[in-house]
């Protein structure tokens, strides 16, 4: 007996999913387990295996295309079975017509007769604004001083003959006026535009993001860290310590990771009737891709050394870029970091990524005059913003947070224990 199969939940958000790839066609033999298609979700593009057996009978979603979760992605069945009654069945709801509605009997009601009133005609006059530009075909009427050229000229161009200053004969309009004329025009070039369809992560990120934002009130803490010194540290250790290059941007990571274990009260999130403290530290590390933004998480961050979070930030990078997260890798954020120092920005403000209380904003490393033991010395500076949800954190406790980041990565030495490279 043919069985729907349906467009499968690969993750907890994902409310749609895209056939990326068919791995069989109509008509061909499936066994339970077997490998049928690849559904793109709003995170990543996962496999998806049959748990039934059958021949491949009928293909709801074509390649491409997106469908609702539990929709009809296939059917399979006995070779050669009708499924038409099955396909019917399944549509019926949606096709049901409302019957018409049983029409009442209107009343008659008697026309009644207006008494005349006296009308007083009035005469209409037209007039034109400075700021606006008459019908086309009127434009040439404009300008009683204008040669017939410079009229067509005008009519073609688009150009109100009221705004243009005659150079000719008693200050006729003529062709080179209109040539030289640089005024307001209603021709100013063909407009064009490209509508792309929403993919399912896009879809998913403005959800969220828009949920997060007008939901939670935000609040904003931002300060300067001098880097002269993790500058100088993450030279000595990529010179000779490790084999394994550290970034900046694993500095940040640890750092956020041991002033949470510090203030664990930013550590949080909001769960309406009460505040989950978090124990565990779990950084979530936003990483672009075409489609986004995808948020994957270095776990236990606080007991990791600089060269292991760089090669498993490295790694999720990666699989991100190629849609291979699976949804263990993205899920448990207790805190959000999100660099944009590497694309030469210098300071910005982030959206607080759910269910994390706070997100913290890392701005690129400008070199600028900084006063130093009372002299004015060269000097490395980084911005960072924390985004707060004041639901969960006050100010004093963020202010707290940033001090202690601030002072780990002023002072790195501090972050370089024995387990720490």
């Amino acid at each position: 007996m043919a069985e729907i199969v349906r467009m499968p939940k690969l993750s907890d958000t994902m409310t749609e999913g895209v056939v990326a790839e068919w791995h069989k066609k109509v008509g061909d033999s499936i066994e339970s387990g077997e490998l049928l298609a690849e559904i793109e979700t709003d995170k990543a593009t996962m496999e998806f295996e049959s748990f039934q057996e059958g021949v491949l009978l009928h293909i709801g979603v074509e390649k491409g295309q997106n469908a609702p979760v539990d929709s009809i992605l296939a059917i399979l069945g006995e070779k050669g079975e009708d499924i038409q009654d099955l396909l019917k069945d399944e549509k019926a709801p949606e096709e049901e017509i409302e019957p018409p509605k049983e029409e009442k009997p209107v009343a008659k009601v008697e026309p009644v007769i207006a008494t005349p009133v006296e009308t007083v005609p009035v005469i209409q006059t037209s007039s034109i604004s400075n700021n606006s530009f008459p019908p086309a075909e009127s434009i040439s009427n404009l300008g009683s001083k204008a040669s017939p050229l410079a009229k067509k000229l005008a009519e073609e161009r688009g150009i109100n003959l009221k705004f243009v200053n005659g150079t000719g004969t008693d200050g006729r309009i003529v062709k080179r006026d209109i040539d030289n004329f640089q005024g307001k025009s209603s021709i100013t070039g063909q407009e064009s535009f490209i509508d792309e369809s929403v993919s399912p992560m896009r879809k998913v990120i403005a959800q969220r993001l828009a949920e997060s934002k007008f939901s939670a009130p935000h609040f904003y803490l931002t300060v300067s860290i001098n880097m002269d010194n993790a500058i100088a540290s993450r030279i000595a250790i990529n010179n000779s310590i490790t084999p394994s290059k550290i970034s900046f941007n694993d500095f940040v990571v640890k750092a956020a990771a041991v002033s949470l274990k510090d203030h664990p009260k930013v550590n949080a999130s909001w769960h309406g009737d009460f505040i989950r403290y978090n124990n565990h530290v779990h950084i979530g590390v936003a990483v672009a891709v075409d489609e986004g933004l995808l948020v994957p998480v270095v776990r236990f961050a606080n007991e990791k050394s600089l060269t292991h979070i760089g090669e498993e930030v490295k790694t999720f990078a990666k699989k991100a870029k190629d849609k291979k997260l699976q949804p263990e890798e993205w899920e448990g954020n207790t805190f959000t970091i999100s660099n944009l120092g590497m694309f030469g920005i210098d300071n910005f403000t982030a959206i607080v990524n759910p269910p994390d209380a706070c997100i913290l904003a890392i701005g690129g490393i400008q070199e600028i005059p900084i006063v130093k033991n009372g002299e004015i010395v060269p000097g490395n500076i980084m911005k960072v913003t924390l985004s707060c949800d004041h639901r969960v954190v006050d100010g004093a406790v963020g202010s707290a947070f940033l001090n202690s980041f601030k002072n780990y990565l002023e002072n790195p030495v501090l972050l370089l224990g024995k387990d720490s490279i």
